[in-house]
């Protein structure tokens, strides 16, 4: 979104539950040099709509990133006053590439405190996928580094599929798991859903409540390769 704004000069939105996060953006040369609103609010599903058109936007825009460590799923679910033509989303690579799970809806989610292990957040890739084919958009890949998702609206996807010769979603190798004292245990691959497996989730497909545990296979054999080794 910053090379957005230094290459194209576009108008842009930033939406942060941190005050102290928007003053930094506000500080920022950026903020006077360019058409960019910083607005703090700690969004959920009920007043995203009015946070973004409050702000001035509405209909087509270019792009939307949904990264709130919590909610996403719910939020990007809701979002319907922007028709953005790429949208970004993080995934939670830990839940797996099988299963459409989520953390449960909570308008107060907040990802420290909902589990020591900073673990329990998000949703699936395969929940967003199938999110962004109810909403109209296409998968188009991830990060290599299993973090964020992107997404093209389908009158856009014709254009982008000609130049793409594969669409690749990847598994986190991140270790970012801390104790309950909020150290950092660098557990890795796998191990990490021991931690979680039994914190409730839901199948976004049948709206049922389940857990990791509860799922038979969680990731597919690529996955499972390339955490392993």
């Amino acid at each position: 979104t910053r090379m957005l704004l230094y290459l194209r000069n576009l108008r842009g939105l930033v939406l942060d539950g941190s005050n102290e996060h928007v003053q930094d953006i506000q500080q920022q040369k950026i903020y006077w040099r360019y058409d960019l609103t910083a607005n703090a609010a700690f969004i959920d599903k009920d007043n995203i709509n009015g946070l973004i058109s409050d702000a001035g936007f509405s209909g087509d825009i270019g792009l939307l990133s949904v990264d709130i460590d919590g909610n996403d799923y719910w939020v990007w679910k809701a979002i319907d006053v922007v028709k953005p033509v790429i949208v970004i989303c993080e995934y939670n690579a830990v839940f797996g590439d099988i299963h459409k799970l989520s953390v449960p809806y909570d308008k107060n989610f907040r990802r420290t405190s909902a589990h020591h292990s900073n673990l329990y957040f998000g949703a699936s890739l395969p929940a967003l996928i199938s999110l962004g084919e109810e909403k109209g958009y296409k998968f188009i890949g991830s990060t290599s580094t299993g973090l964020n998702a992107f997404f093209i609206r389908s009158d856009y996807a014709r254009e982008l599929n000609n130049n793409v010769d594969e669409i690749k979603a990847f598994p986190s190798v991140f270790r970012e798991a801390r104790d309950e004292n909020s150290n950092l245990i660098f557990l890795r691959g796998l191990k990490r859903v021991d931690l979680i497996k039994e914190l409730p989730l839901v199948d976004v497909n049948t709206q049922q409540p389940t857990t990791l545990a509860q799922c038979d296979e969680i990731y597919s054999e690529s996955w499972k390769e390339t955490l392993e080794t």
